[in-house]
C-alpha cells in the first residue's frame, strides 16, 4: 500500500519528533517535529487504507519512508492506523430531518458556506449583505455590511475559520473577522465582477475571480495585491488551490483552465481540450490529477504534473454544472442539467452508478467525508442524500420554495 509522506519543512539539520495527531478524513498522521528550534509539521497520507490493511506491514513501510517514525514510536503508529481503520469501518446511515428555518435576508441568497468544524456558517445575497451564523442556536452573529452590489462569492478560511472573504458584483472582496465582524481590507483592482474565491490552504493568500478575465492574489497580512494572473480571453468562473498552496487553478468560459505557480503567479499550464465554457475546476487531494466540468456535457481529467488529459467523462446528455472528488480522490462525482448525477471511478474513469430521480437540473453536489454518500442540490427545490454505490436515493430533503444551487457536506 502506498503512503505519501508531505514534508513542510526543508534542509538537512537534526530533526525530533515532537507529537503524533489524526487526521480522519482523507486517513493520515500529522507530525509535529522541531527542526533547528523551529516547530514544523508534515503529514503521511494513507489515501489507500482500508478495514483490511495489514497495519504492521504498513508500519513497516512507513518507517522504511519517514526518518522521524523510529522503532520505539511504531506501537503508537499501529495504534493511530487501527483508530483510522475504526472510523473506515463506520458507515453513516444517519437521517436528516428539518432543523431551523432561518428567514436569512430580505433578497434571495448567492452561496452558503461552512467553517470546519460546522459550528458556524456564513450566508451571501443579493440583499448586498453577508451573515454569519450559529448552526446549533440559528442565530445570527453578524452582519457584514459595506458592500455596494450582490455579495457573490463567500468564504472561511478554513480549517481556521476566523476569517472570512466575500467577493461581490460592486468589482471588491472583503476580508472579516469572524469573532468580531470588522473589515479588516477592502481589496481593489478587478474591474467587473467577482464571481469566485478561495484562501490558500495557509490562510495567507486570497484568490478572486472575475468576469474581467483576470484573477487576483490578495496578502491577508498587508491588504496588498500580489499577483495578477493574466492569459484568459474571457470570465474567470471557477479557482482553486492545490492542497500544499503551490498552484492555483483557474477556470474560464473561454473553454480552458489555467494552472498557475502560487509565489510567482507565472501560467505552468493551459488545458485545452473542452469545446464549452468550464463550469468546474479543482485538484484531488494528492495533487496528482485535475478534475475539469464543462457545458459541452463532459468532465475531463488531466495529469496536474504536465497538464495532458489522461481521460474524457462522458454519459451526461446536458451541461455540467458541478464535480468533486471524494477526499481520497477514488472516486470523481459529476452534477447535470440533465437531471441526473453520475459517479466514476478515478482509477478506470468507468461510470459506477447513475443517480436519477431529481425533476430539474442539479447544480451542486458534494461526498460526505467516508465517502459512501453523496448530497445534491437541485432546482425541483430538494436535496438529496444518495448511497454512493447502489445509487439508491436514501432521502429526500423537502421544505425549500424555490431551487437550490448551493449545498455541502462536512
Amino acid at each position: 500500500m502506498a503512503t505519501k509522506s508531505v514534508d513542510q519543512g526543508s534542509g538537512k539539520e537534526k530533526m525530533k519528533l515532537k507529537s503524533l495527531l489524526l487526521r480522519y478524513y482523507p486517513p493520515g498522521i500529522m507530525l509535529e517535529y522541531e527542526k533547528s528550534g523551529e516547530l514544523k509539521t508534515k503529514s503521511i497520507d494513507l489515501l489507500s487504507l482500508s478495514s483490511s490493511t495489514d497495519v504492521s506491514a504498513l508500519v513497516e513501510e512507513i518507517q522504511k519512508a519517514e526518518p522521524l517514525i523510529t522503532a520505539s514510536r511504531s506501537d503508537q503508529v499501529k495504534l493511530l492506523i487501527q483508530r483510522l481503520q475504526d472510523k473506515l469501518r463506520q458507515h453513516s446511515n444517519h437521517k436528516f430531518y428539518l432543523f431551523k428555518v432561518l428567514r436569512a435576508h430580505i433578497l434571495p441568497l448567492t452561496n452558503v458556506a461552512l467553517n470546519k468544524s460546522g459550528s458556524c456558517f456564513i450566508t451571501g445575497s443579493y440583499d448586498r449583505t453577508c451573515k454569519v451564523w450559529d448552526t446549533a442556536s440559528g442565530e445570527e452573529l453578524h452582519t457584514l455590511e459595506g458592500h455596494r452590489n450582490v455579495v457573490y462569492a463567500i468564504a472561511f478560511n478554513n480549517p481556521y475559520g476566523d476569517k472570512i472573504a466575500t467577493g461581490s458584483f460592486d468589482k471588491t472582496c472583503k476580508l472579516w473577522s469572524v469573532e468580531t465582524g470588522k473589515c479588516y481590507h477592502t481589496f481593489r483592482g478587478h474591474t467587473a465582477e467577482i464571481v469566485c474565491l478561495s484562501f490558500n490552504p495557509q490562510s495567507t493568500l486570497v484568490a478572486t475571480g472575475s468576469m474581467d478575465t483576470t484573477a487576483k492574489l490578495w496578502d491577508i497580512q498587508n491588504g496588498e495585491e500580489v499577483f495578477t494572473l493574466r492569459g484568459h480571453s474571457a470570465e474567470i468562473i471557477s479557482l482553486s488551490f492545490n492542497t500544499s498552496g503551490t498552484r492555483i487553478i483557474t477556470g474560464s468560459f473561454d473553454h480552458t483552465v489555467a494552472v498557475w505557480e502560487a509565489d510567482t503567479g507565472r501560467k505552468v499550464h493551459t488545458l485545452i481540450g473542452h469545446c464549452a465554457e468550464i463550469s468546474s475546476a479543482l485538484f484531488n487531494w494528492d495533487c496528482s490529477l485535475i478534475l475539469t466540468g464543462s457545458m459541452d456535457k463532459t468532465c475531463m481529467l488531466w495529469d496536474a504534473t504536465n497538464g495532458k488529459c489522461v481521460a474524457t467523462l462522458t454519459g451526461h446528455d446536458d451541461e455540467i454544472l458541478d464535480s468533486c472528488f471524494d477526499y481520497t480522490g477514488k472516486l470523481i462525482a459529476t452534477a447535470s442539467a440533465d437531471g441526473t448525477a453520475r459517479v466514476f471511478s478515478a482509477a478506470t474513469r468507468k461510470c459506477i452508478t447513475t443517480l436519477e430521480g431529481h425533476e430539474g437540473e442539479i447544480s451542486k453536489i458534494s461526498f460526505n467525508p467516508q465517502g459512501n454518500r453523496l448530497l445534491t442540490g437541485s432546482a425541483d427545490k430538494t436535496a438529496r442524500i444518495w448511497d454512493v454505490q447502489t445509487g439508491q436515493c436514501l432521502q429526500v430533503l423537502e421544505g425549500h420554495t424555490d431551487e437550490i444551487f448551493s449545498c455541502f457536506q462536512l
